[in-house]
């Protein structure tokens, strides 16, 4: 079972944000990407609003860094680790667009870009930006296989698009909290990105499908883990993440700074190695 992490500092979600990272800025979030990239974790996140209505950010926050130029920046502070999108809302976008934007990122990260991409859920940013809000599921399905079709291609319906990706495929994780998102996981992504569901959900809604090999199954922690205070705790949350399924983790971290949480990260390192699963 492999081990990520939700990015700090570029989220303010009330409850899973420490106080540190309110003022925080590039220089930590450098010092926690180059750290998680040395101890050898998976994978990093950002996730995607373009704006976000006053009345939900009580719940949601109201701070998202922008995921591309977020994880632009990480590519630089980092080697191995994978860069991740968690989510971005593809009815938000033109495919073509993310494969050309996109694609330049995996270029200059040497092949380590996994796009996260979910149906979106405020309607008032979709009004927003003009989007479809009514079939934004059948919207999202078609943009995938769009997207699938013009990732990596130096030449599009006789148009040059260069640069473009290393690869001619990348990973798609699905977002999501409905058996419709693990279907269209199943269905034509490389991976399920499930959240605000209980261990338990997400084993009964594996249990009524037929996986295809390979696909990936990641899972977050929830509420923050805290290795060094806790250990016990976030052993515990891991292994039950990884009885109900899970490939991967996206783990949140509580710290008291970055060098705090980079402690922290040592920590989580430790307590997989120490449990590793064949």
């Amino acid at each position: 079972m492999r081990i990520g992490l939700s990015a700090p500092v570029v989220t303010a979600v009330p409850g899973m944000a420490s106080a540190w990272e309110a003022a925080a800025g590039p220089d930590e979030l450098g010092e926690v990407v180059s750290c998680a990239d040395e101890l050898g974790f998976d994978h990093i996140t950002c996730s995607e609003h373009v704006a976000v209505p006053v009345d939900a950010a009580a719940t949601r926050g109201g701070t998202y860094w922008d995921p591309l130029a977020t994880l632009s920046f990480l590519a630089a502070r980092s080697r191995s680790i994978r860069l991740v999108t968690s989510v971005i809302v593809l009815p938000y976008h033109r495919p073509l667009e993310i494969a050309k934007r996109y694609g330049t990122l995996d270029r200059l990260s040497r092949g380590r870009v996994v796009l996260g991409v979910g149906v979106g859920s405020l309607r008032e940013e979709f009004e927003l930006l003009g989007a479809p809000w009514e079939d934004r599921g059948a919207v999202t399905d078609a943009r995938m296989r769009e997207l699938r079709a013009v990732w990596g291609r130096p030449e599009v319906d006789g148009m040059i698009v260069s640069p473009s990706a290393t690869r001619d495929h990348v990973p798609l994780w699905v977002g999501g909290r409905t058996r419709r998102s693990l279907r269209r996981a199943v269905e034509l992504g490389d991976g399920w990105m499930p959240f605000g569901l209980s261990a338990e959900q997400i084993e009964t809604m594996l249990g009524d499908v037929e996986l295809p090999a390979g696909l990936d199954i990641v899972l977050g922690t929830g509420r923050p883990l805290d290795p060094l205070g806790d250990p016990h705790t976030a052993e515990r949350v891991l292994h039950r993440l990884h009885d109900a399924g899970a490939t991967a983790v996206t783990c949140a971290i509580r710290a008291t700074s970055a060098a705090h949480y980079c402690d922290q990260l040592a920590a989580l390192r430790a307590i997989t190695e120490r449990n590793q699963h064949p």
